[in-house]
């Protein structure tokens, strides 16, 4: 499957018909239309409703569009599935599925999933999931769950809960806790997801930052994820989803040299028949290859378009 831009991931409450209509206009990558905690539990069949008619009859051109359910430990995660997959199957592309601690439970939602395709005539294998990793026994468990169905295309970081889970001494989503002045307390988790999701081929996202006015914030948090190979991240508010695409999108000028050392090597490797050349004042070779499509896959996903072009040298 070809890589779906998600350096955005708009939350979206299935309970608010007036933001289901708004994020269609925004320039997010990715728009989940959330059925768990931004719903009230007296909402929650009603959400279901409006994110199947949302997802039917809204314009989501551009977007990968995601329905977030309730987790397993509540009453409406099977419910949330057979709705929303019944009825509006063919307009979605991934369920999330939070707060997931055991590769058992992703399997779970696999096997249905396959069920009520074959049953409504859908294609078997179609939907996507996303497992998010909200808890210090799913963080233990990552390896086993991102190997745990071919349906997998995201583990995705959820702050608030695992800071919850692992007593962290904080109130604000996606800070340091208050004491730890060396290092950085969340880069063992980001690491240890990252790693995961690239043994199994997935993408790796970071969760929300709650401080929405706090743009300078919200791009220090963002920067930290992108720099060790993060996908994308959450955005709670529409002044997010321009920051997000620019933190999680390659340069410009990094661009431009990846496509060039994708040109130069094929031309050096086929034609002058060498593994190891110069390029301008750098050496390239297999290593700068598998270093330059991770750029390119990002930045052709993001559209971005080349604006140089490799020459070779003259005979």
């Amino acid at each position: 499957m070809a890589m779906r831009s998600r350096r955005s991931c708009l939350a979206v409450p299935g309970s608010n018909p007036r933001f289901l209509e708004k994020a269609q206009g925004l320039p997010a990558d990715e728009v989940f239309l959330d059925l768990e905690d931004s719903v009230a539990p007296l909402a929650k069949e009603g959400a279901r409703k409006n994110v199947v008619a949302a997802l039917r009859e809204g314009d989501w051109s551009g977007k990968t569009r995601v329905v977030r359910v309730n987790d397993l430990s509540t009453q409406w995660t099977y419910r949330d599935v057979i709705e929303v997959v019944e009825g509006a199957g063919e307009f979605l592309d991934c369920l999330m599925l939070p707060k997931v601690e055991d590769p058992t439970q992703v399997a779970w939602l696999d096997t249905l999933l396959t069920q009520i395709e074959r049953a409504n005539g859908l294609e078997v294998g179609g939907i996507g999931i996303e497992a998010q990793i909200e808890s210090a026994r799913g963080l233990v468990n990552v390896d086993a769950i991102g190997g745990a169905s071919r349906r997998l295309e995201t583990l995705v970081f959820g702050p608030a809960d695992f800071m919850a889970s692992i007593n962290m001494r904080t109130l604000v989503v996606g800070e340091q806790p208050p004491g730890y002045t060396e290092g950085d307390a969340y880069h063992y988790i980001l690491m240890r997801i990252l790693m995961a999701a690239r043994t199994h081929d997935l993408q790796a996202i970071d969760g929300p930052y709650l401080a929405i006015k706090d743009l300078d914030g919200y791009r220090r948090v963002a920067g930290r994820s992108a720099a060790l190979g993060f996908d994308g991240k959450w955005v709670l508010h529409p002044t997010q989803v321009e920051a997000a695409n620019e933190v999680f999108s390659p340069s410009q000028e990094d661009y431009d040299r990846a496509e060039l050392i994708l040109d130069a090597y094929d031309y050096y490797t086929t034609v002058e028949r060498r593994g190891a050349v110069m390029l301008g004042d750098e050496m390239i070779d297999e290593a700068s290859r598998k270093m330059a499509l991770v750029v390119t896959a990002k930045g052709r996903a993001a559209g971005l378009a080349r604006t140089t072009a490799f020459t070779p040298p003259a005979a």
